[in-house]
């Protein structure tokens, strides 16, 4: 680094790979283990957080001692890159770690993580995921003392063999538990995470679903908990959604009337796919489903990465990591899963075609929601309750629906709005700058990446 690139790098302030020191003290420690677990990064010392140059006291065996001292406090021993500037006729030291290949890394005992610009304590969730990435594994993955091969169902697993040999050019004919060892989903006598999520014959409590059916946020008409394998929840959930949407059928000029359902099936059982796929089973938290009349909330345990921000999940601008991986592989084996990554997109794709809103992702609390709408609602009233009456007679319908648009999703593209609410991609723009002309919405960020805010 250059004396000028150490300038530019402080007059940028700190953020999520720079943080700036008056002294070595113990925070030095921790930012520097913070950033080995996350991106890596640079310790400024002699540099206020306020960006002022006030310099160190350094002699020929200060730098020696620090990094002494950041070797035995850490584990597995850091060893950062040191340097010397002089501004102002004031000494500035430069310390800087890349990422670490095998994480986590702590500072006695403990262990911290960069988010934006200061460092967070991992919780014991976070320290088993970073440690399970260090060597691409997963929890999954891992052979448990809790059951055994008694606790599996050779019903299952021959079923699955079947599910196989249906997309396998040469079909498999071994028993059941050699079809296990093959897969990697047993060892001598001991069976993975995965092995047990997809094939115990009992009850699966910590992959619980619970299902319901509301009549508004607090009154529940019906409900159902499933607890059985993974395969199985597909269809038990998928069944349960069915029996409590609607579905028309359309007289078309066919022998046989065409049927609609309510929403996309196609989407839904995408959706539920990913719950499973991506659920933490370690969470005591129980994934839940709350059917409305006009929507459907998805609740599962745990979150998005870190690493991956809700704009860049539906922009697609992300690699794809499942956090159960064997369950993911076994999946992707049997044909339920057709390609990695791709879901989020096509989940969009499909509520798009169908002409409703694409649905709406967020992390909630300890994990992620899925919230997916049944029809585009026709809601002036409550555009009237926050935009001036004048401005409102002003609004054509189409504008009054792309509102409704932005506010169930901030993210939407004119050409997702323009399949949804039925006019061309280029009448979609033209109202889009109509409403920001009027000030009524606003773009926030760039074409790609930003969002759409309401303003009035």
């Amino acid at each position: 680094m250059t004396l000028e690139d150490l300038k530019i790098l402080i007059s940028k302030g700190e953020s999520e790979t720079l943080e700036f020191k008056s002294s070595f003290n113990q925070e030095t420690i921790v930012s520097l283990s913070a950033f080995t677990n996350t991106k890596g990064g640079v310790v400024i010392l002699g540099v206020s957080d306020k960006k002022e140059i006030s310099g160190v006291v350094i002699n020929e065996e200060t730098l020696q001692n620090w990094t002494n001292e950041i070797k035995t406090k850490t584990y597995p021993s850091i060893l950062p890159d040191a340097e010397i500037f002089e501004i102002d006729n004031k000494v500035i030291v430069s310390l800087s770690v890349k990422e670490y290949p095998i994480k986590p890394v702590s500072v006695k005992g403990k262990y911290y993580k960069r988010k934006g610009n200061s460092n967070h304590q991992l919780s014991i969730q976070e320290i088993s995921d970073l440690h399970l990435k260090t060597f691409n594994s997963s929890w999954d993955n891992y052979f448990t003392n809790s059951y055994d091969i008694n606790n599996l169902s050779l019903e299952k697993i021959n079923a699955f063999t079947d599910k196989l040999n249906k997309i396998r050019e040469n079909n498999i004919v071994d028993d059941p538990l050699t079809v296990l060892h093959k897969f990697e989903l047993i060892k001598v006598e001991k069976i993975s995470n995965a092995c047990f999520l997809l094939f115990s014959k009992d009850d699966v409590f910590q992959a619980t679903i619970h299902a319901g059916r509301f009549s508004d946020s607090i009154s529940i008409k019906d409900n159902k908990t499933i607890r059985c394998d993974l395969f199985g929840q597909i269809d038990e959930v998928l069944s349960f959604i069915k029996k409590h949407i609607n579905k028309e059928y359309i007289i078309t000029g066919n022998p046989q009337r065409e049927e609609r359902w309510q929403y996309p099936l196609q989407a839904l059982r995408e959706i539920v796919i990913n719950m499973i796929v991506h659920r933490n089973y370690q969470d005591a938290g129980e994934s839940i489903i709350k059917i409305y009349n006009d929507k459907i909330e998805f609740f599962n345990p745990g979150r998005l990465p870190d690493d991956i921000s809700i704009e860049q999940l539906i922009s697609g601008d992300y690699i794809s990591q499942a956090r159960n991986k064997k369950v993911a592989s076994i999946f992707k084996d049997t044909g339920i899963i057709e390609q990695y990554g791709s879901g989020i997109r096509r989940i969009r794709e499909i509520f798009i075609a169908y002409q409703l809103l694409p649905p709406q992702f967020e992390n909630f609390q300890h994990g992620f929601k899925v919230t997916v709408f049944s029809k585009l609602e026709k809601v002036v009233e409550k555009v009237a309750e926050k935009v001036v009456e004048k401005v409102v007679e002003e609004l054509s319908l189409n504008q009054q629906k792309i509102i409704d648009c932005i506010k169930s999703n901030h993210f939407i593209s004119a050409k997702e709005t323009a399949a949804i609410i039925g006019i061309s991609l280029r009448k979609a723009q033209e109202n889009f700058k109509k409403l920001k002309d009027k000030k009524i919405i606003k773009r926030i960020g760039p074409d790609k990446g930003g969002y759409w805010e309401v303003l009035k």
